[in-house]
Parts: structure tokens; C-alpha cells; sequence
């Protein structure tokens, strides 16, 4: 288990790398927000840290063209796509 310092360095680096990156992430395809949370694999929360990419959306990787993918990893940050829907005010 990470200590709360590693923690608080996983969260910075992904904060840094959320803020490098958002937004050249949001001129994407079907990408509506950029944040900083847990990946989630199979269905289940990670307790790493990464860059979340949230899409109305997800697409199959081959109906993209290969500058709309959205990387595994960025800067050694683990990026995790999740389908969110749109977002609207109310």
C-alpha cells in the first residue's frame, strides 16, 4: 500500500500532466472533460492515480484516425477513457 506522501506525488504528477495535456485532449473527438481520478480496469477502481478522459462516448479504436487515439499513458501517467455522456447545465 502507498504511503500519503506517494500518493500525494501520484496526484501531482497526474495533475501536472492533466494540465499539460488537457487541451490538446478536448480538441479530440467525443471528449468532454479532462480530470485527475483512479483509472478503472474491468469494471473495477485502481488505486493508482492517472489521467481520466471522459467521452460521451467511446468508439472502437479502428473507426478513429490514428491522431484522434487517446495514448495508454502520457509522460508515464497512466490515461484511462471513460464513457461519460454529455454534460449540460440545468
Amino acid at each position: 500500500m502507498a504511503s500519503q506522501e506517494e500518493l500525494n506525488q501520484k496526484v501531482r504528477k497526474a495533475s501536472e500532466v492533466q494540465a499539460k495535456y488537457a487541451n490538446d485532449l478536448m480538441r479530440k473527438p467525443n471528449v468532454v472533460g479532462v480530470a485527475v481520478g483512479h483509472p478503472v480496469h474491468n469494471g473495477v477502481s485502481s488505486p493508482d492515480v492517472g489521467v481520466i478522459v471522459m467521452v460521451d462516448h467511446k468508439v472502437p479504436p479502428g473507426q478513429l484516425a490514428a491522431n484522434d487515439l487517446i495514448p495508454k499513458q502520457l509522460d508515464g501517467v497512466p490515461v484511462d477513457v471513460q464513457e461519460t455522456g454529455g454534460f449540460s447545465a440545468q
